[in-house]
């Protein structure tokens, strides 16, 4: 009996132990402001080893934890906060930015990282929380109007629409402007595959975890030639060191068209050719068959229905889209960080039929093995990507051209169309525009492509020598397009006359099926090896850091076209080889090998040296002139480490940085020969062929001269942060860039190069700016959060020399009037593509007198000589917006725009004077813009008028969130939903669709269409 109660009164003393002892304690750490998880958060139990870090999702998960334990929570950047576990099971602890800290972010320089305090370049990072919310379709959705100096701009509301990235304004005339985009470690061919005119639509937004963007020489000379125009290097997320992670992300989103071009409905129409061509009215209006007018209200000429047709509703729809991602994150073996990544994305564009399908996946492992001493760093992607494609000119564009008062379906017996209405002429031949809703859905253009980008990079430190590491990095980039347009029956577009026979009227038929077909290979390689040494040294050099090393990159484009045309003579549909080239075969391949070195020096832990040296050879210049040496120096004065500020309360922290470098360009656009700089030969047809006795042979133009671009900058920054917590933070740059031997396409004299314009280096051009990007704690607090970011830039460019040359006209800037007219030109003394035009002459009444314009020059006479220059793009671009978080609600703000440039509106040119509706060479009436008429016709130099130059600036609110984050919704797992809308509203004095337009010319533009969405984040 003593000893059972012995036993009991034992077990009665553990029971205080055993209530202290738990199995598990788990937790999420998120951003302080944002509410955002943060991945890689270190949680470690004080005095002892155990610990655990956060997943993508912010969790954690300990086991064996005592209420007396305490946890620290440690991030780079962010202050540590430690936390009593107590009872708790559970726990939400936010972490706060530390100023003094963010000195230790580490950033992407290029071959390797450097730590923020450290980088003597102009250097932008953007990290998950940074991002644009909302429903991304690319990538390059994420950074619009979030970093200073970068405009983005798209050719439209396309679900794969073109982003134009210019970071501070580009470099070059007619060589590529384009920034480099490295996706981990493989820099991206600027050739977009056949079928894809955003190349960033092929990269999954959910898998990136970061955007570090090189500004300067000093920060992108190591990346070559292909960094003249800055770089954005584009991280993917890691996998785990912990326990199993996952993630399911989806949205549905609905967009609509909210701001389609004012033009004249079927009854303001009617009224318009009464009162200004009545001799026209018995060219309005058809019966559409049925006898009876859909709209009761529709007018009746003549004992004519009238219809009351609004064709940009009719190809128009409000757009249903998905996007879908599954993730999951894993410790493989326990040594084998793993992530992988399953997508789809449905992306209806605004323009029905145009709809863009996409399926993504990606792996990555990052081992560490051999003690440490190697690391490897696994990466591969796949994308299947099928779309759509529209005639986008035929189909907006007739649906602002078309007849209002015709109907859209003829319902007759007599219709050959496929029951959709079209106006012939007496001898069967189509009257006037083809009807925009039957060109839209009697064709289809699948355009397909399979596409991997892949690479393995090895980081050896060697044993003998762990301050010495090797690495190696190969890399692939491979696609397949398949693209294929097809006509149904019936379809106008194949709509052929017959009158072989002699018959009157001729007879008709139709060629459906196969009308086009292209097939496309791309195979780009590349492949770097370095040595890099670093050591910590005490005494007046504090570190040193230097790297040299090879890279190579070979970029191959193989493809062949398949074209079909009516032949009268069989009647029906066939292929049309070239006898020369019977397989419309293309081929394209270039290299680039490059030797870099740089050298990192720390003296005195406060002042930096960047020294960087580049040697570019390039297959697209003759050997002489293959070789291209580019250096550059950089310098960093950490301020605040100085004995007079460093105890200030008001500097946090303070860097003033110098940079000089030179860049090279030889991406040359626009020439698809390989070697430009030799004689080559092409296959032609017969008639073309320009040797004697050489049957189907044509010579390409070349240039033996051509060089390297080259581009000088000079950079002065500042870095600060002000106040406790860093409360508020920015930086400050200021440059200068000069660029010499432009590639620019020139024309030349007859007989001269085989062609009436060829790419040469051509002259000089300059450019200066400043950009400063400011981001403000308001309200930090544990419940309640606010914070405001924003970003201003101003880029001013100037042509100085051509090389005897005046002015060259920029072929991107063609104007709706006639063939090969253009409005913008390069000239000496003026910005790059600014509008070449005359000064327009206005009545008391401010409205502009036809065909009247300044006579500048005083000879009496208007001729070129009294044309001036207008800068068509902007000088000045900004952004802002604000994250708040309460509690579990969040919400964030993006906002974009621009200050000055302005927009051609060769819509109001085409559609807005009153002559415009007569019938050109057929019966059939145009429609009208609904405005003033303030010109009878566009003869003359009415084109050339700067009366069609409207002002560009606006500010557009890109995205409002809000969300709702709940956890432990279901054994851990947390949940997140929100709500979103993109493009809410545009602020502007244009009278246009939208001034936002890269070329500057808005005509036929595809809308962008405000997208509401509801979405949610499962983490478990």
């Amino acid at each position: 009996m003593k000893t059972i109660y012995r036993k009991l009164l034992f077990l009665l003393l553990l029971l205080p132990f055993c209530a202290m002892a738990q199995n598990k304690v788990e937790g999420t750490v998120v951003d302080n402001i944002s509410g955002q998880p943060m991945p890689g958060v270190n949680v470690k139990i004080e005095g002892s080893a155990t610990g655990a870090s956060t997943g993508f999702d912010g969790k954690f998960q300990l086991t064996n934890v005592k209420p007396t334990d305490v946890l620290s929570i440690s991030y780079v950047g962010y202050s540590t906060r430690t936390v009593v576990v107590g009872s708790q099971t559970s726990l939400t602890i936010k972490l706060q930015e530390d100023s003094n800290q963010l000195k230790e972010v580490v950033v992407q320089v290029g071959y390797g990282s450097v730590k923020k305090k450290d980088a003597t370049g102009a250097v932008t990072v953007l990290s998950a929380k940074d991002f644009n919310k909302g429903p991304i379709a690319s990538a390059d959705q994420l950074l619009v109007g979030r970093a200073p100096g970068v405009r983005i701009t798209s050719d439209g509301g396309q679900p794969d629409s073109n982003p134009n990235i210019r970071i501070r304004g580009g470099a070059s005339l007619s060589g590529s402007n384009n920034p480099l985009i490295i996706v981990d470690g493989v820099p991206l061919d600027n050739v977009n595959p056949a079928g894809v005119s955003n190349p960033l639509t092929l990269i999954n937004p959910n898998d990136i975890d970061s955007f570090t963007i090189l500004k300067d020489a000093s920060a992108t000379a190591i990346y070559g030639s292909r960094a003249s125009n800055g770089v954005i290097i584009i991280t993917t997320k890691k996998g785990s060191s912990g326990k199993p992670q996952f993630n399911f992300s989806s949205n549905v989103s609905i967009g609509k068209v909210n701001n389609p071009v004012d033009m004249l409905s079927g009854k303001e129409f009617t009224s318009f050719i009464q009162k200004y061509h009545p001799g026209y009215t018995n060219l309005l209006g058809v019966s559409d068959g049925s006898g009876t007018s859909d709209d009761l209200s529709t007018p009746q000429i003549e004992g004519r229905i009238l219809s009351d047709t609004n064709w940009q509703d009719l190809i128009y729809r409000e757009s249903f889209s998905t996007d879908n991602s599954f993730s999951a994150r894993a410790n493989l073996f326990g040594q084998i960080p793993f992530r992988a990544s399953v997508g789809y994305t449905k992306n209806e564009g605004v323009v029905k039929t145009n709809d863009l399908d996409r399926y993504t996946a990606s792996v990555k492992f990052s081992p560490v093995l051999l003690e440490n001493h190697l690391k490897i760093d696994i990466n591969a992607k796949g994308i299947s990507s099928k779309k759509n494609a529209i005639d986008e000119g035929g189909v907006i564009g007739g649906a602002l051209g078309m007849d209002p008062t015709k109907p859209a379906y003829d319902n007759s017996a007599s219709n050959i169309f496929g029951g959709y209405y079209q106006s012939l002429n007496a001898n069967n031949s189509i009257n006037g525009q083809s009807n925009p809703l039957a060109l839209l859905n009697q064709r289809t253009r699948p355009e397909e492509v399979q596409k991997v980008l892949a690479n393995i990079q090895l980081d050896y430190k060697m044993p003998f020598l762990e301050e010495l590491r090797a690495v190696t990095n190969f890399g692939i980039e491979s696609s397949k397009s398949k693209i294929e347009e097809i006509y149904s029956d019936n379809s106008l577009a194949t709509y052929q006359i017959d009158n072989s026979a002699g018959t009157t009227p001729p007879t008709y038929v139709f060629n459906p099926g196969l009308n086009y077909a292209e097939n496309q290979t791309i195979n780009n390689q590349t492949f770097d090896a370095y040595l890099q040494y670093t050591k910590e040294l005490t005494g007046f050099v504090s570190k040193f850091d230097a790297q040299a090393g090879y890279n190579y990159q070979n970029f191959k484009v193989d493809g062949n076209k398949e074209i079909y045309r009516y032949n009268t003579s069989t009647g029906i549909r066939e292929q049309t080889p070239n006898p020369s080239n019977p397989n419309n075969r293309y081929f394209n391949e270039r290299n680039l090998q490059s030797f870099f070195g740089r050298a990192n020096v720390d003296l005195l832990s406060k002042y930096l040296f960047t020294f960087t040296l580049r040697a570019d050879g390039s297959s697209l210049f003759e050997e002489s002139k293959r070789w291209g040496y580019f250096p550059a120096v950089g310098f960093a004065w950490k301020v605040k480490d100085e004995s007079f500020l460093k105890d200030s309360d008001t500097f946090s922290d303070l860097k003033l940085r110098l940079g000089y470098g030179i860049t090279g360009q030889q991406d040359i656009s626009g020439v698809s020969n390989s070697y430009p700089y030799i004689p080559l030969f092409a296959p032609t047809s017969v008639s073309s062929t320009y040797i004697p006795g050489v049957n189907g042979y044509y010579a390409l133009p070349y240039n033996p001269d051509l060089t390297w671009e080259k581009t000088t900058t000079y950079n002065i920054g500042v870095d600060f942060s002000l106040f406790a917590n860093n409360i508020v933070s920015g930086s400050f740059d200021a440059y200068q860039r000069y660029t010499t031997d432009l590639l620019s396409m020139v024309s030349a004299a007859p007989g001269q190069a085989l062609t009436n314009e060829f790419v040469s280096n051509v002259g000089e051009m300059e450019n200066k700016g400043m950009e400063a990007s400011l981001n403000v704690k308001v309200v930090s607090t544990e419940d309640f959060n606010l914070a405001i970011n924003g970003n201003m830039a101003f880029n001013l460019g100037e042509i100085t020399d051509l090389n005897n040359r005046t002015t060259n006209v920029d072929n991107n800037s063609g104007i709706p009037v006639g063939t090969g007219q253009k409005i913008a030109y390069n000239t000496v003394g003026e910005q790059p593509y600014s509008a070449w035009v005359f000064e327009q002459i206005y009545d008391s009444n401010l409205k502009p007198i036809e065909n009247a314009f300044v006579d500048k020059n005083g000879d009496g006479q208007i001729t070129d000589l009294d044309r001036h220059y207008v800068a068509l793009r902007p000088n000045w671009t900004y952004g802002f917006g604000l994250t708040a978080s309460y509690k579990q609600f969040d919400l964030s703000t993006t906002f974009n725009g621009q200050i000055g440039g302005k927009v051609y509106n060769a819509r109001k040119l085409q559609s807005g004077f009153i002559d415009h509706a007569l019938p050109a060479n057929s019966n059939a009436l145009t429609n009208m813009l609904d405005t003033e008429y303030v010109f009878q016709t566009i003869n003359g130099n009415v084109p050339f008028s700067d009366y069609y130059l409207e002002d560009a600036s606006f500010l557009r609110c890109q995205n409002v969130t809000i969300g709702y984050k709940m956890d432990n919704v279901i054994k851990g797992a947390s949940l997140r939903l929100y709500t979103s809308v993109n493009n809410l509203f545009l602020a502007t004095d244009y009278s246009g669709t939208d001034p936002e337009n890269f070329n500057a010319i808005d005509n036929n533009f595809y809308p962008r269409p405000r997208v509401f969405s509801f979405g949610m984040n499962l983490d478990f």
